[in-house]
């Protein structure tokens, strides 16, 4: 036992050292960004998206100009139930062949998955997930996962929640520590969804390795205005050393109410577009001046994770992929 705490407290010392590599420096002149592509966008997950492999995603972008890449770890890309040991070797050695840097694996984790069942220790299984997942991104030479928080749960105290969110935060982070990987939480899931709430949270957990990956797209739909997102960006600081861009569209939807003869306001759809789309909701450009502002030196991946406008073939997903790198160009 006293064996087992010296090394995860080690792995925990080098994990901050790590961190304060990761995390903004806080001068607008170190600030530098890196595109990254996100395999989901290949990954045939919605209505009418092409689906390609995942060696066919890695020769994919490295064919539009990208040398970093973001690979969901899950099914139909990389679980690790499919790759064994002389898997994970040859997959490294085929980044490297591609000379493609993998900077992070997406994990799915649900920490609040299965609360109302006490007899199953969820929190546990999502932590070990959450390892398998980090063991897995060490094996591949990435010091990176992304993961979520929890959705909040109908008819259970929103405390009780949190707390169990807490609890698997901080087991998963011990979990990645002993390889060497960093948890960054992205503002996806609903249990500290809004920046106060994340920095709360991330504060309670405490954990040199279990930091943000922090994106525009929900405080966008939180309703935020461009000054309290650059506000938040700002907030999150000490943190943030992840973020995903995507660009969308509101869709106004009504139903027809027949005893009125009139039509009843719906909350909207949401759509992907391209990130120069004029149409767009998401003020990118507030969004990555604070990025600046706060000295961000890291990767901003993107993804193509909704329905997209021009449809889901490879052509229609190339020319999306592309377009973000045009759009990156000025921030460079």
């Amino acid at each position: 036992m006293k064996r087992s705490l010296f090394f995860l407290g080690m792995c925990l010392c080098a994990a901050a050292v790590a961190w304060a590599q990761k995390t903004p420096t806080g001068k607008a002149e170190d600030f530098s960004v890196k595109p990254c592509l996100h395999s989901i966008g290949y990954a045939g997950l919605w209505r009418g998206q092409a689906q390609l492999t995942l060696d066919q995603f890695l020769l994919k972008a490295k064919e539009l100009g990208y040398h970093n890449v973001m690979i969901m770890a899950k099914r139909p890309h990389l679980s690790p139930l499919d790759y064994d040991e002389a898997a994970r070797k040859k997959l490294r050695a085929r980044l490297a062949e591609l000379d493609l840097k993998l900077v992070c694996l997406a994990g799915y984790s649900d920490f609040t998955a299965g609360i109302d069942k006490p007899g199953i220790p969820n929190i546990d299984i999502q932590a070990a997930y959450v390892g398998e997942v980090a063991r897995l991104a060490h094996d591949l030479g990435c010091d990176m996962v992304r993961i979520f928080t929890g959705y909040e749960r109908p008819g259970i105290p929103y405390d009780k929640q949190y707390s169990q969110v807490l609890e698997g935060l901080k087991l998963a982070g011990r979990e990645a520590a002993k390889y060497g990987v960093t948890l960054v939480v992205q503002n996806h899931h609903d249990i500290a969804l809004h920046h106060e709430a994340m920095f709360w949270l991330l504060k309670e957990v405490n954990l040199p390795n279990v930091l943000a990956g922090w994106d525009a797209w929900s405080p966008t739909l939180e309703g935020l205005t461009p000054q309290e997102i650059r506000q938040s960006v700002i907030k999150m600081k000490p943190y943030l050393v992840h973020t995903i861009c995507a660009q969308y569209r509101r869709h106004p939807r009504y139903h027809y109410a027949n005893e009125l003869t009139n039509y009843l306001r719906q909350d909207d759809v949401i759509r992907a577009t391209a990130m120069t789309d004029p149409e767009g909701i998401i003020d990118y450009k507030t969004f990555i001046h604070a990025l600046k502002e706060i000295g961000y030196q890291g990767c901003i991946a993107y993804e193509m994770c909704e329905v997209l406008d021009g449809g889901g073939s490879i052509d229609n997903l190339d020319r999306t992929a592309k377009e973000f790198l045009k759009f990156l160009e000025p921030f460079k």
